[in-house]
């Protein structure tokens, strides 16, 4: 299993959504910003890691919103993501195809990949910060 984290990034009513690379697997799938946690890190420590490769964003990392275990065809993911918000810079694309800004009303819009199925429900139901 691979451990896995992310920042539901909020701005007033919206939240940061991301596209994945077409290059990648489940390539153009919207997302939370992150990645895997690297041996030796925190959990914490590999988020801020990942928003700063990704996006170029220091960010501020706040309480556990929620936790999942997905399994895909080729790996199985611990996904836990955090409460977040930026903390200095400006949003640069340097991973994703696309970022997008969004409502709890909006997720339906957007494909996402299945480990944030759960996630969504959660946040449709108003289970926010």
């Amino acid at each position: 299993m691979i451990e896995v984290v992310a920042a539901l990034i909020w701005d007033g009513d919206r939240f940061l959504i991301c596209q994945r690379p077409e290059n990648k697997e489940r390539g153009l799938l919207w997302e939370y910003v992150g990645g895997k946690v690297e041996p030796g890190e925190t959990k914490q420590e590999a988020l801020i890691r990942e928003c700063r490769e990704e996006l170029d964003v220091t960010i501020t990392v706040g309480d556990v919103f929620m936790d999942v275990v997905h399994e895909y065809p080729d790996i199985t993911v611990h996904l836990t993501l955090f409460h977040a918000s930026i903390a200095e810079g400006t949003i640069r694309l340097l991973e994703h195809n696309a970022i997008a800004w969004i409502t709890p009303a909006e997720i339906p819009d957007y494909d996402f990949c299945p480990a944030d199925e759960d996630i969504n429900k959660q946040i449709i139901k108003g289970k926010l910060p």
